[in-house]
Protein backbone atom coordinates (compact mmCIF):
# COMPACT_ATOMS: atom_id res chain seq x y z
CA UNK A 1 0.00 0.00 0.00
CA UNK A 2 2.84 1.91 0.23
CA UNK A 3 3.21 4.51 -3.51
CA UNK A 4 6.26 3.40 -5.08
CA UNK A 5 4.93 4.23 -8.62
CA UNK A 6 3.15 8.61 -8.40
CA UNK A 7 0.34 9.04 -10.78
CA UNK A 8 -0.52 12.04 -11.69
CA UNK A 9 -4.60 12.97 -12.12
CA UNK A 10 -4.51 13.77 -16.35
CA UNK A 11 -2.59 9.99 -16.29
CA UNK A 12 -5.75 8.34 -14.05
CA UNK A 13 -8.48 10.46 -16.18
CA UNK A 14 -7.29 8.97 -18.81
CA UNK A 15 -6.70 5.35 -17.52
CA UNK A 16 -10.61 5.36 -16.30
CA UNK A 17 -11.49 6.04 -19.60
CA UNK A 18 -11.28 1.84 -20.03
CA UNK A 19 -13.75 1.79 -17.36
CA UNK A 20 -17.70 2.44 -16.92
CA UNK A 21 -17.24 4.11 -13.86
CA UNK A 22 -17.52 8.22 -14.72
CA UNK A 23 -15.00 11.22 -14.50
CA UNK A 24 -12.35 11.32 -11.38
CA UNK A 25 -13.05 13.40 -9.00
CA UNK A 26 -9.96 13.06 -6.59
CA UNK A 27 -7.20 10.27 -6.05
CA UNK A 28 -5.59 10.04 -2.68
CA UNK A 29 -2.55 7.87 -1.98
CA UNK A 30 -3.05 4.98 0.63
CA UNK A 31 0.13 5.96 2.75
CA UNK A 32 0.07 2.28 4.77
CA UNK A 33 1.47 -0.70 3.82
CA UNK A 34 4.32 -2.30 1.93
CA UNK A 35 3.80 -3.79 -0.82
CA UNK A 36 2.20 -2.10 -3.66
CA UNK A 37 1.04 1.37 -5.17
CA UNK A 38 -2.78 2.06 -3.79
CA UNK A 39 -4.67 5.13 -4.26
CA UNK A 40 -8.30 6.13 -3.16
CA UNK A 41 -10.22 6.70 -6.28
CA UNK A 42 -13.39 8.57 -5.86
CA UNK A 43 -15.23 8.99 -9.59
CA UNK A 44 -19.00 10.66 -10.73
CA UNK A 45 -19.95 7.22 -10.36
CA UNK A 46 -18.83 5.51 -7.02
CA UNK A 47 -15.47 4.81 -4.58
CA UNK A 48 -12.42 2.93 -5.79
CA UNK A 49 -9.40 1.33 -4.74
CA UNK A 50 -6.91 1.56 -7.97
CA UNK A 51 -3.89 -1.07 -7.34
CA UNK A 52 -0.66 -0.92 -9.16
CA UNK A 53 1.79 -4.21 -8.45
CA UNK A 54 4.68 -3.37 -7.69
CA UNK A 55 6.76 -6.86 -7.75
CA UNK A 56 3.99 -9.65 -7.62
CA UNK A 57 5.02 -12.07 -10.47
CA UNK A 58 1.59 -11.57 -13.04
CA UNK A 59 1.04 -14.71 -14.08
CA UNK A 60 -0.35 -14.97 -10.35
CA UNK A 61 -2.39 -11.97 -10.72
CA UNK A 62 -5.46 -13.65 -11.50
CA UNK A 63 -5.66 -15.90 -8.67
CA UNK A 64 -6.00 -12.92 -6.77
CA UNK A 65 -8.10 -11.04 -8.75
CA UNK A 66 -10.58 -13.90 -9.36
CA UNK A 67 -10.45 -15.01 -5.55
CA UNK A 68 -12.06 -11.67 -4.69
CA UNK A 69 -14.20 -12.09 -7.49
CA UNK A 70 -15.77 -15.21 -6.44
CA UNK A 71 -15.95 -14.57 -2.57
CA UNK A 72 -17.74 -11.71 -3.25
CA UNK A 73 -20.17 -13.56 -5.36
CA UNK A 74 -20.69 -15.92 -2.14
CA UNK A 75 -21.48 -12.79 -0.30
CA UNK A 76 -18.09 -12.54 1.61
CA UNK A 77 -18.14 -9.01 2.21
CA UNK A 78 -14.62 -8.12 0.06
CA UNK A 79 -13.80 -6.10 -2.66
CA UNK A 80 -14.96 -6.94 -6.10
CA UNK A 81 -12.78 -6.25 -9.18
CA UNK A 82 -14.48 -4.32 -11.79
CA UNK A 83 -14.09 -5.58 -15.60
CA UNK A 84 -12.99 -2.85 -17.96
CA UNK A 85 -14.35 -2.15 -21.48
CA UNK A 86 -12.88 -5.46 -22.45
CA UNK A 87 -13.88 -7.57 -19.74
CA UNK A 88 -11.06 -7.74 -17.93
CA UNK A 89 -9.98 -7.40 -14.64
CA UNK A 90 -6.13 -6.76 -14.78
CA UNK A 91 -5.32 -3.27 -16.76
CA UNK A 92 -1.67 -1.69 -16.77
CA UNK A 93 -0.61 2.07 -15.92
CA UNK A 94 2.48 3.50 -16.07
CA UNK A 95 3.92 0.73 -17.16
CA UNK A 96 2.96 -1.69 -14.06
CA UNK A 97 0.09 -4.30 -14.06
CA UNK A 98 -2.74 -2.81 -12.42
CA UNK A 99 -6.98 -3.29 -10.95
CA UNK A 100 -9.50 -1.29 -10.29
CA UNK A 101 -12.40 -2.57 -7.00
CA UNK A 102 -14.60 -1.64 -5.05
CA UNK A 103 -14.03 0.43 -1.87
CA UNK A 104 -15.58 -1.15 1.12
CA UNK A 105 -17.38 1.38 3.44
CA UNK A 106 -16.24 1.19 7.89
CA UNK A 107 -12.87 1.34 9.49
CA UNK A 108 -10.17 -0.88 11.27
CA UNK A 109 -10.18 -1.26 14.88
CA UNK A 110 -6.80 -0.70 17.15
CA UNK A 111 -8.00 -2.79 20.06
CA UNK A 112 -10.59 -5.49 19.44
CA UNK A 113 -12.77 -6.54 21.86
CA UNK A 114 -14.07 -10.23 22.16
CA UNK A 115 -17.45 -9.46 20.01
CA UNK A 116 -15.31 -8.07 17.33
CA UNK A 117 -12.73 -11.39 17.64
CA UNK A 118 -15.85 -13.50 16.83
CA UNK A 119 -16.92 -11.69 14.27
CA UNK A 120 -13.46 -12.01 12.46
CA UNK A 121 -13.50 -15.57 13.55
CA UNK A 122 -17.34 -15.94 11.82
CA UNK A 123 -15.89 -14.37 8.89
CA UNK A 124 -13.00 -16.48 8.48
CA UNK A 125 -14.59 -19.34 9.02
CA UNK A 126 -17.05 -18.72 5.94
CA UNK A 127 -14.50 -17.46 3.43
CA UNK A 128 -12.86 -20.91 4.22
CA UNK A 129 -15.97 -22.46 3.12
CA UNK A 130 -16.71 -20.55 0.37
CA UNK A 131 -13.42 -20.00 -1.15
CA UNK A 132 -13.71 -24.76 -1.22
CA UNK A 133 -15.28 -24.36 -4.74
CA UNK A 134 -12.45 -22.05 -6.24
CA UNK A 135 -10.67 -23.95 -8.90
CA UNK A 136 -7.18 -21.98 -9.28
CA UNK A 137 -4.64 -23.03 -7.38
CA UNK A 138 -1.39 -21.10 -6.05
CA UNK A 139 0.81 -22.10 -3.19
CA UNK A 140 1.04 -20.06 -0.39
CA UNK A 141 3.76 -16.94 -1.91
CA UNK A 142 5.41 -16.88 1.80
CA UNK A 143 5.10 -20.48 2.72
CA UNK A 144 7.90 -22.52 4.34
CA UNK A 145 9.95 -22.29 0.58
CA UNK A 146 9.92 -18.51 0.96
CA UNK A 147 11.17 -18.59 5.17
CA UNK A 148 13.98 -20.69 3.59
CA UNK A 149 14.94 -18.33 0.99
CA UNK A 150 14.40 -14.77 3.23
CA UNK A 151 16.37 -16.75 6.09
CA UNK A 152 19.22 -16.74 4.12
CA UNK A 153 19.06 -13.24 2.92
CA UNK A 154 18.60 -11.71 6.11
CA UNK A 155 20.50 -13.73 8.39
CA UNK A 156 23.48 -10.93 7.92
CA UNK A 157 21.80 -8.43 9.67
CA UNK A 158 21.13 -10.79 12.97
CA UNK A 159 22.59 -10.92 16.10
CA UNK A 160 24.15 -14.56 16.88
CA UNK A 161 21.12 -14.98 18.91
CA UNK A 162 18.52 -14.01 16.68
CA UNK A 163 20.60 -16.33 13.80
CA UNK A 164 20.10 -19.42 16.67
CA UNK A 165 16.51 -18.58 17.28
CA UNK A 166 16.25 -18.44 13.57
CA UNK A 167 17.75 -21.80 12.94
CA UNK A 168 15.85 -23.61 15.60
CA UNK A 169 12.84 -22.42 14.59
CA UNK A 170 12.93 -23.57 11.13
CA UNK A 171 14.47 -26.51 11.81
CA UNK A 172 11.26 -26.97 14.37
CA UNK A 173 8.81 -25.78 11.25
CA UNK A 174 10.24 -28.60 9.02
CA UNK A 175 9.06 -31.52 11.18
CA UNK A 176 5.83 -30.07 11.53
CA UNK A 177 4.52 -29.69 8.41
CA UNK A 178 1.21 -31.56 9.07
CA UNK A 179 0.29 -32.64 5.17
CA UNK A 180 -3.08 -33.93 6.06
CA UNK A 181 -4.58 -30.64 7.53
CA UNK A 182 -7.44 -29.52 5.68
CA UNK A 183 -6.45 -27.10 2.79
CA UNK A 184 -7.73 -24.58 0.53
CA UNK A 185 -6.93 -21.16 -0.23
CA UNK A 186 -6.29 -18.66 2.41
CA UNK A 187 -6.02 -14.72 3.02
CA UNK A 188 -2.65 -15.17 5.04
CA UNK A 189 -2.62 -11.97 5.96
CA UNK A 190 -5.68 -10.86 8.04
CA UNK A 191 -4.38 -8.57 10.53
CA UNK A 192 -6.61 -5.61 12.35
CA UNK A 193 -5.55 -2.90 9.53
CA UNK A 194 -7.46 -5.88 6.65
CA UNK A 195 -10.47 -6.06 8.34
CA UNK A 196 -13.37 -2.95 8.38
CA UNK A 197 -16.11 -2.54 10.92
CA UNK A 198 -19.24 -0.47 11.47
CA UNK A 199 -19.83 -0.75 15.03
CA UNK A 200 -19.38 -4.41 15.97
CA UNK A 201 -20.21 -5.73 12.95
CA UNK A 202 -17.12 -6.80 10.14
CA UNK A 203 -17.98 -5.09 6.86
CA UNK A 204 -15.59 -6.07 4.72
CA UNK A 205 -11.76 -7.63 4.77
CA UNK A 206 -9.31 -6.29 2.32
CA UNK A 207 -5.65 -6.87 0.45
CA UNK A 208 -5.94 -10.40 -0.54
CA UNK A 209 -2.63 -10.34 -2.30
CA UNK A 210 -0.83 -12.52 -0.03
CA UNK A 211 -3.33 -14.96 -0.37
CA UNK A 212 -2.72 -18.75 -1.67
CA UNK A 213 -3.24 -22.51 -0.82
CA UNK A 214 -2.20 -23.65 2.52
CA UNK A 215 -3.89 -25.16 5.73
CA UNK A 216 -6.85 -23.40 6.90
CA UNK A 217 -5.68 -23.32 10.22
CA UNK A 218 -2.82 -21.29 9.44
CA UNK A 219 -5.08 -18.76 8.54
CA UNK A 220 -6.61 -18.73 11.98
CA UNK A 221 -3.02 -18.37 13.61
CA UNK A 222 -2.61 -15.68 11.56
CA UNK A 223 -5.76 -13.83 12.80
CA UNK A 224 -5.06 -15.17 16.81
CA UNK A 225 -1.32 -13.61 16.60
CA UNK A 226 -2.54 -10.12 16.15
CA UNK A 227 -6.30 -9.77 16.91
CA UNK A 228 -6.18 -11.93 20.23
CA UNK A 229 -2.59 -9.97 21.67
CA UNK A 230 -2.38 -9.22 25.71
CA UNK A 231 -0.10 -6.57 26.45
CA UNK A 232 2.55 -9.41 27.23
CA UNK A 233 2.08 -10.51 23.74
CA UNK A 234 0.34 -14.12 25.28
CA UNK A 235 -2.81 -14.93 23.70
CA UNK A 236 -5.72 -12.93 25.42
CA UNK A 237 -8.01 -15.91 26.49
CA UNK A 238 -11.51 -14.12 26.50
CA UNK A 239 -10.66 -13.06 23.09
CA UNK A 240 -8.87 -15.61 21.68
CA UNK A 241 -11.83 -18.06 22.71
CA UNK A 242 -14.53 -15.82 20.98
CA UNK A 243 -12.66 -16.01 17.75
CA UNK A 244 -11.94 -20.13 17.52
CA UNK A 245 -15.53 -20.49 19.14
CA UNK A 246 -17.03 -18.21 16.59
CA UNK A 247 -14.77 -19.84 13.95
CA UNK A 248 -15.87 -23.38 14.83
CA UNK A 249 -19.91 -22.46 14.77
CA UNK A 250 -19.04 -22.22 10.89
CA UNK A 251 -16.19 -24.87 10.62
CA UNK A 252 -15.45 -26.89 13.55
CA UNK A 253 -11.93 -27.64 13.63
CA UNK A 254 -10.31 -31.30 13.10
CA UNK A 255 -9.04 -33.19 16.31
CA UNK A 256 -5.79 -33.11 14.44
CA UNK A 257 -6.04 -29.54 13.60
CA UNK A 258 -5.88 -28.66 17.38
CA UNK A 259 -3.13 -31.08 18.04
CA UNK A 260 -1.31 -28.71 15.70
CA UNK A 261 -2.45 -25.59 17.06
CA UNK A 262 0.85 -24.43 19.18
CA UNK A 263 3.16 -25.35 16.12
CA UNK A 264 0.71 -23.35 13.63
CA UNK A 265 0.76 -20.50 15.81
CA UNK A 266 4.55 -20.90 15.77
CA UNK A 267 4.42 -21.04 12.17
CA UNK A 268 2.38 -17.86 11.55
CA UNK A 269 4.88 -15.77 13.76
CA UNK A 270 7.64 -17.32 12.12
CA UNK A 271 6.52 -15.82 8.76
CA UNK A 272 6.46 -12.48 9.82
CA UNK A 273 9.38 -12.22 11.51
CA UNK A 274 11.08 -13.26 8.23
CA UNK A 275 8.79 -10.95 6.39
CA UNK A 276 9.19 -7.49 8.49
CA UNK A 277 13.25 -8.45 8.52
CA UNK A 278 13.29 -8.91 5.13
CA UNK A 279 11.58 -6.01 3.85
CA UNK A 280 13.48 -4.32 7.30
CA UNK A 281 16.68 -4.65 6.29
CA UNK A 282 16.22 -4.64 2.34
CA UNK A 283 14.11 -2.08 1.04
CA UNK A 284 12.54 -0.79 -2.38
CA UNK A 285 12.87 2.91 -2.72
CA UNK A 286 9.52 4.33 -2.88
CA UNK A 287 7.78 7.23 -1.78
CA UNK A 288 5.67 6.80 1.25
CA UNK A 289 7.13 3.58 2.05
CA UNK A 290 6.05 2.04 5.81
CA UNK A 291 8.38 -0.48 6.83
CA UNK A 292 7.04 -2.69 10.28
CA UNK A 293 9.32 -3.39 13.20
CA UNK A 294 10.36 -6.88 12.97
CA UNK A 295 11.22 -7.45 16.61
CA UNK A 296 6.83 -6.93 17.48
CA UNK A 297 7.17 -10.78 15.56
CA UNK A 298 10.70 -12.25 16.89
CA UNK A 299 9.19 -11.46 20.71
CA UNK A 300 5.84 -13.08 19.86
CA UNK A 301 7.45 -15.91 18.25
CA UNK A 302 9.86 -16.46 21.47
CA UNK A 303 6.45 -16.23 23.63
CA UNK A 304 4.55 -19.16 21.40
CA UNK A 305 8.05 -21.05 21.39
CA UNK A 306 7.94 -20.51 25.44
CA UNK A 307 4.05 -21.68 25.82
Amino acid sequence: MSVYTPVAPAELSAWLRNYSVGALVAAEPIQSGIENTNYFVTTTQGRYVLTLFERLPAEELPFYLDLMAHLARHGIPCPSPLADLSNQFLQHLKGKPAALVTRLSGRSVEAPDATQCAEVGSLLARMHLAARSYPAYLENPRGPKWWRFAAREVRKFLSKDHQALLESELEFQAEHRFPDLPRGPVHADLFRDNALFEGARVSGVIDFYFAGVDCLLFDVAVCANDWCLSPSLMLDEERIGALLAAYESVRPLTSEEKAAWRPMLRAAALRFWLSRLYDFHLPRPGMLVHAHDPEHFRRILECRRAS
